[in-house]
């Protein structure tokens, strides 16, 4: 920890110490990865989970509750910095980003406060620097483990079993009947989904038995009175369309919590066993909850609302969720709800909802599922999830959970869509969200420092960024092609980017538009060209066509343009381009990683590069 840091945090704690009244808490969190509520207490026949529907009994269960991202590492980004993935740069999957050293994490604030903090096991930040701020992290992690047993702890106990690899783990000798799995209206009715979803809820059942396990260590230890608890899932259910995707399938997790006798003073004011709550919480919400369970105020710098605790805050009207690049392939989706209906934003519309990210595809149903649409065997709501996208969707929750109809052109629902596309456009202002930058711009634009910090001290181009990303990608009420022509001589490459963003979705039959392209691809920002030359793809003109591949695979060069830039231009090359037998030569001897590649990312350019060259 760095001297600035360590300063700010004793400033901070001291300064906070003073709220902190009689005994302090202690706090378990029981986190489960990879499930949706997909469990007896919340109303799931199917799913045999009694260790949790126990303790729903005498919890305040939360009816909707959102983990931010719909997948592991920025929804866990998103918890322990107290802050939105999307706000710190942390948002796509699998990615390190400084953090600003006056920016604190939750687990630091609790040690300054006489906190042992464990974590079993798991971390997954994306962060430079992994170290979350743990007294111990591991697998022998442990309340058990403090220096003294009136020392008050915070303990989280991840459960893996859940996990999307652990779905498709064959063989399993399934204890739940697959003729009775219930099936999302998306998904086809094949033996294989049944046997992902029965395989999913065993799982569950086995996870359900390890949170007992902990539970009644937790009893043996005579902790269970002064021990508050937490249990919730990472993010939604690992089958496709679920994780990865900002669904409400994707972000709705379970959450309990459960407040002892001794500390009923710090629960929320509708907190009672067994009853259910409406208020929205989210993972950004979680980190300043501990914090003010402990009796502190949580720090300027995190963006959430405790909901239980001495700073228990205003609910929220609304929650929100984001997707940025899941492994290998990149996209942008926000999304925002009120609780019933769920607004989605697309910036990448032209790119399907699935798309080939190899992870994804060792899941049966994945393969089965797109097999059967190249087939031409899917209904439409079957169908639709491998097709493009529209630019922006409304659900109705209440009466379409499968989040399968789009009522965001219908003239009944302009005022909800109006209302929550505004929302999420004011909180992505708000927030800075550093996804108006595509990644490689991000890095490259905030030089040493960390990303947050680039954006706070751009706070004017932030808000200028998100008009220019939500017009240039809108068909219907958004910049004219003169508009876009304009603007993508901008001086700031990011609204140059959005600006050829809208321009490559335009018709190629326009000749200024194609003159503006052509200009772009030799932008000195990397990402401006690679936008650019996704657009000329489409022209026209074979030659240009041609020069335009060529140049993304010059754009696709790690040693030349880096890592981030790489990723970019061959998930154009990979999806949008009709290769010659030459081109598909010079990218399969394009080189496959970069010398110090960013952490745990170094695998992607070559996966996109087998893809890109194997595929018909």
């Amino acid at each position: 920890m760095t001297f600035s840091r360590l300063h700010f945090l004793l400033i901070a704690t001291l300064s906070l110490a003073t709220t902190a009244t009689g005994e302090q808490p202690n706090i378990l969190w029981l986190t489960s990865e990879d499930n949706g509520p997909q469990l007896g207490c919340y109303g799931d026949d199917y799913a045999k989970t009694p260790n949790i529907d126990s303790l729903a009994k005498k919890s305040l269960r939360y009816h909707r509750c959102w983990s931010n991202a719909p997948v592991c590492a920025p929804a866990r980004t998103t918890i322990i910095s107290g802050m939105y993935a999307t706000s710190l740069g942390g948002h796509h999957m699998r990615s390190g980003v400084k953090l600003p050293t006056n920016v604190s994490v939750y687990p630091e604030i609790l040690r300054q406060a006489g906190y042992y903090c464990t974590n079993n096991s798991k971390k997954d930040y994306n962060f430079a620097a992994e170290d979350g701020g743990w007294n111990d992290s591991g697998k022998k992690a442990h309340w058990r483990n403090r220096p003294r047993r009136d020392t008050p702890f915070f303990s989280i106990f991840n459960f893996t079993v859940s996990h999307e690899s652990k779905i498709r783990t064959r063989p399993h000798q399934l204890k739940h009947n697959p003729a009775e799995a219930p099936l999302p209206a998306y998904h086809p009715d094949t033996p294989e989904v049944r046997h992902d979803w029965a395989q999913y809820y065993d799982k569950m059942t086995e996870m359900d038995q390890q949170v007992g396990e902990i539970l009644s260590e937790l009893e043996a230890d005579g902790l269970s009175e002064s021990t508050i608890i937490f249990y919730y899932g990472d993010h939604g259910s690992g089958m496709p369309r679920s994780k990865r995707w900002p669904f409400d399938s994707g972000l709705r997790v379970p959450l309990l919590l459960h407040v002892p006798a001794k500390y009923r003073d710090l629960a929320p004011a509708d907190y009672g066993s067994g009853k259910v709550t409406n208020r929205l919480v989210s993972f950004v919400d979680l980190g300043p909850t501990a914090i003010s369970l402990a009796g502190l105020k949580p720090p300027t710098n995190m963006q959430g609302i405790p909901f239980p605790g001495e700073y228990n805050g205003v609910a929220k009207k609304y929650l929100f969720g984001y997707r940025g690049r899941m492994d290998e392939r990149i996209d942008m989706v926000r999304t925002c709800t009120d609780g019933r209906f769920i607004y989605m934003r697309h910036f990448y519309p032209e790119r399907p909802y699935l798309k080939h990210v190899d992870y994804m595809f060792q899941t049966p149903t994945t393969r089965v599922w797109n097999e059967m649409y190249r087939a031409g065997e899917l209904n439409a709501a079957q169908a639709k999830f491998w097709q493009e996208k529209p630019f922006e969707e409304l659900f109705d929750l209440q009466a379409d959970p499968d989040e399968i109809n789009n009522l965001a052109n219908s003239p009944d629902y302009q005022k909800k869509t109006t209302e929550l596309r505004n929302t999420l456009q004011d909180w992505m202002q708000e927030t800075l969200d550093l996804g108006l930058l595509p990644e490689a711009e991000m890095h490259r634009l905030a030089g040493s420092k960390s990303p947050r910090e680039y954006a706070v001290t751009h706070k004017t181009l932030f808000a200028d960024l998100s008009d220019v990303a939500f017009r240039s990608m809108d068909p219907r009420n958004g910049y004219s092609t003169q508009e876009l022509v304009k603007l993508s001589s901008d001086p700031h490459s990011g609204t140059r980017f959005w600006a050829v963003r809208g321009l490559a979705t335009r018709s190629n039959s326009d000749a200024k538009r194609n003159e503006a392209l052509i200009t772009a691809s030799n932008d000195e920002s990397p990402s401006v060209a690679i936008a650019a030359c996704d657009g000329l793809l489409a022209d026209e003109n074979i030659s240009t066509q041609r020069k335009a591949v060529e140049r993304l695979i010059e754009l696709a060069d790690v040693n030349r343009h880096g890592h981030f830039a790489a990723v970019a231009a061959l998930n154009v090359l990979d999806m949008n381009a009709r290769l010659t037998e030459s081109e598909i030569k010079q990218i399969s001897e394009l080189t496959r990683q970069a010398k110090q590649p960013p952490v745990r990312l170094g695998k992607y350019v070559g996966k996109l590069i087998d893809h890109a060259t194997s595929t018909p």
